[in-house]
């Protein structure tokens, strides 16, 4: 879809905000606060703004899945040859 749209990076940003929502829903879940967010994760609150607001350009992956990890989640990377039903690319789920 961000490819359809132009953006050269559109696969990190289509990872960016798969994790990004995740870690939104895990704040509003938990009722938590930017400042009470930042602290949790280890981001500073301008950051978590920007998360909460999407946007991810001067967020990286590593940082996401850091926070996602802060707020006790499993971040699992995997990596396989693309064959069959696997087209080369990157596909993040939450």
């Amino acid at each position: 879809m961000l490819a359809d749209l132009g953006f050269d990076d559109a696969e990190e940003l289509s990872a960016k905000t798969v994790l990004a929502v995740k870690l939104n829903e895990l704040i509003d879940k938990r009722g938590l606060n930017q400042t009470e967010a930042a602290r949790l994760t280890g981001m500073t609150q301008p950051k978590v703004s920007q998360v909460r607001r999407y946007k991810l350009q001067n967020i990286s992956l590593e940082r996401l899945m850091q926070a996602l990890v802060s707020l006790d989640q499993h971040v699992e990377i995997v990596v396989r040859p693309a064959h069959g039903t696997h087209a080369a690319g990157i596909r993040v789920t939450a």
